[in-house]
Order: structure tokens, then sequence, then C-alpha cells
């Protein structure tokens, strides 16, 4: 359908983006502190909404009470993440990260077939394969908090989609709730360097607001929108695709190899995506057994439901 389409496209533009922001936010952190970075990321975003949240675009009283609990686990995943990839190796923060596939399904209680977890299970080896070359060793302290992040970030998106449904949420609302959150949350850790940013350069601040305004705003906002289109699931398995473009961008842009593994682990990744995302919608609009019987639009059934 071109609405399902649509709704993909947005969620892979998304997982375009944040595969991206790896770059980008190594970059931005040589220059500043990391809690600088999230601040900024956070703040940037939310003076961008506030002006748009006037007259009839006010927040109700539902987008402010979601918005600060999704605000919340949005942070907690980015703390999570930032942190856990500092204090283990690209290796293992990858693979354990990818396992939010597997983990979204069984927080959202959705009733799969067997050969799901099967083409989750190859995303997973995907990963494996795209950071082979970096090297595994022994679980530490970082890989604990990549394994909370991903546990946070399945969390996350099955909490977007129950509580966006059947609500009238606005996503732009929402999204402007969850930034404003995010810069609260993170402005007394970051106040004291602060004082920084009055020698940061033009290149460091493009960086921020490329973090800022398409890797949290828009990201936020498309996935927000999408979720509310589609089921966690789904939204998880598309999402998985980012470690694919994260892999591309460092290529084109940051000179990294890409190695035969790297291209096996890619493809692996995105035919996993895709045989999954099969899986999941077939398990959600099952054929009619007549022309007269068929619905015009799946989106509310099987899977849907149970967000």
């Amino acid at each position: 359908m071109p609405t399902s389409r649509r709704t993909d496209g947005v969620l892979l533009a998304v997982a375009v983006v944040w595969g991206s922001s790896y770059l980008t936010a190594k970059a931005a952190t040589e220059a500043l502190p990391v809690l600088i970075v999230l601040f900024l990321r956070y703040a940037l975003g939310a003076l961008a909404c506030l002006p748009a949240l006037r007259g009839s675009r006010a927040l109700t009283r539902d987008e402010r009470t979601y918005g600060v609990l999704l605000g919340l686990t949005q942070a907690a995943v980015l703390v999570l993440e930032t942190y856990g990839v500092a204090h283990t190796s690209a290796g293992n923060a990858g693979l354990i990260i990818s396992l939010t596939l597997v983990l979204t399904p069984v927080l959202d209680r959705a009733v799969l077939p067997g050969r799901f977890f099967l083409a989750a299970g190859a995303c997973v080896a995907g990963v494996g394969l795209l950071v082979s070359g970096h090297g595994l060793r022994a679980p530490g302290a970082g890989d604990l908090l990549m394994l909370a992040a991903a546990v946070v970030r399945a969390g996350h998106v099955v909490l977007l989609g129950r509580v966006t449904a059947r609500r009238a949420l606005r996503p732009f609302q929402l999204t402007a709730v969850q930034s404003v959150v995010g810069a609260v949350l993170f402005l007394v850790p970051a106040a004291p360097g602060l004082p920084q940013l009055a020698r940061t350069g033009a290149a460091t601040w493009a960086q921020l607001l490329y973090l800022a305004l398409f890797c949290g705003l828009f990201a936020f906002l498309a996935q927000t929108w999408a979720v509310q289109r589609t089921s966690p699931t789904r939204a998880g398995l598309l999402l998985g695709t980012e470690p694919v473009w994260a892999l591309l961008t460092g290529v084109a842009l940051g000179g990294d190899r890409l190695t035969a593994l790297s291209l096996l682990g890619a493809a692996l990744i995105v035919g996993g995506t895709y045989w999954g995302q099969a899986l999941e919608r077939g398990q959600r609009a099952p054929a009619p057994t007549t022309a007269r019987d068929a619905a015009p639009d799946d989106a509310s059934t099987g899977l849907t439901q149970a967000r």
C-alpha cells in the first residue's frame, strides 16, 4: 500500500540519520564534553519547537504527560548508549544494541511465527560481522550499559506505540515536550562546561545543529509519526538498519575500510530486516478468503492491536 511504503520510507530515513549521527557525534565530542553535546542536542531542538507552540497548537494535557514520559525514556537511551560506547569496544556495543530487534517484539507481547526470530537472529549476526574487525572481549561495565540501552530502547519504541494508540497526540507537540525534557535533564550536569562554548568553532556548531535538528528533532518527530501508523515491531525492524547506514557513512566520509565481512554483515541486516518485516506484515494482516472480506486498511488489525 502507498501509505505503508511512505511509513516505511520515513522509518528508513530515521535509520539513515541516526546511522550518520555516530560520525557526527564523534567529531563533536572531540571538541566538547559528552554532557554538553547531549544538552545542546536537546536544547537547540527545543528552541526550534517552542515558537510554534502557540494558539491552536498549544499543548494538551495528554501531550504534556506522555511527552514527559517519553522524553525520560529517550534521554535514558542516549545516556546509556553514549557512556556504554565510551567504556566498551565498538564491536561489543554494536552487537549488544542490536538485541533491540529481539527485545522489541518480546516487550510488545506480539504473537509472531518462529521464523521471525530467525530473521532477527540474522540481523544480530549481521551486526556481529559488521563490527568483527574490532574484536570482542569479556563483558564489562560498558557491555552492561549497552545491554541496558538495548532494553530501554526496545521499551521506548513499545511505549511510544502504546501511548499514541487511540489518543489524539500530535507528533510535533509530543516531540517538543521530549526535547524540553532532555534539555532540562542535561542542563545541570552540563552547566560547568558551558563556558567552553565561547571557544567553539563553526564546524562544531554545524555538527551540533545537525545532531539537534536532524538526529534529534526530525528523527523523534518522524519516529512518532510513523509508529502511529505501524506496529512497534515493524518500526524496530526498520530502525534496526541503522548499523548499515553508520557503516556506509563511515566509509564515505570517515575513511573506514569496507571489508568482505562488512558487506556480508550489511546484507544479513538488510535481508533479515525485510524478511522479518514481511513475516510481521503477514501476521498482522492475514489474507481474506473472499474479495468482499478484504479490509481497506490492515493498520487496525493484528499486531497493531497489541499496542
